[in-house]
């Protein structure tokens, strides 16, 4: 008989053991995020809280609409579609301070990435406070967006320097300026949210004032 109890104990001993050994290393494929490969950037959930979330050579003119985004509500579309156009042009700006030749192109970058900056932050507070549990709806195809994405290119921009730096960031940035008016134009007219078309009306009247600031700069 103790013979016999001595063999369960081991017996229930070796069974524990592999037991254990099952559960800490087992196949956790499963659990891999599904953002490991995902089918569109989804700037709305992203977070650029500091610059190493930052991806500086992401492709912008290759961003693809959120699945099922024209079907969201227009405050829905529009909040995660311009806060992927917002960060648009704080990746570019970002650059300037080491790259740009000009204090003018350095100052006015500057100034961009902090206003755009604080705008994404205000956007996401809307988002999570009216959408808490809605998907992703970034709109490539919202009026104004596609657009002024199209021309970036960001590795050329990225190996610039210099007045070839400024020029490129002229270039670019006017016709995304230009697309962030269009949009808020259509947001005063759609919005539900007096917020939103507060927001909208300072895009327009900032973005309208750097556009011919930087259009004088390559009249130059």
């Amino acid at each position: 008989m103790k013979t016999f109890k001595k063999a369960l104990s081991y017996l229930v001993m070796l069974l524990l053991v592999a037991f254990g050994a099952a559960c800490t290393g087992g196949d956790h494929s499963d659990h891999k995020s599904d953002a490991a490969t995902p089918a569109a950037v989804d700037h709305s959930k992203m977070d650029h809280g500091t610059d190493s979330a930052v991806d500086h050579s992401m492709d912008h003119s290759n961003m693809a609409s959120s699945p099922g985004a024209a079907n969201a509500p227009y405050d829905l579309q529009f909040l995660d579609t311009m806060i992927a156009h917002h960060q648009g042009a704080v990746d570019m700006s970002k650059p300037a301070a080491a790259q740009a030749g000009s204090a003018e192109v350095k100052a006015l970058a500057g100034a961009i990435t902090a206003a755009q900056e604080k705008e994404i932050a205000q956007m996401r507070a809307w988002r999570d406070k009216w959408f808490p549990k809605a998907g992703p709806a970034i709109n490539m195809e919202m009026e104004g967006m596609h657009d002024s994405t199209e021309d970036m290119d960001m590795t050329k921009l990225g190996s610039a320097k210099g007045a070839d730096f400024d020029r490129l960031f002229a270039e670019m940035m006017i016709p995304h300026h230009e697309g962030a008016i269009v949009m808020a134009q259509e947001a005063l007219k759609r919005s539900k949210y007096q917020e939103i078309k507060t927001l909208a009306e300072g895009i327009i009247r900032s973005q309208s004032y750097e556009i011919k600031k930087m259009q004088s700069w390559l009249k130059k």
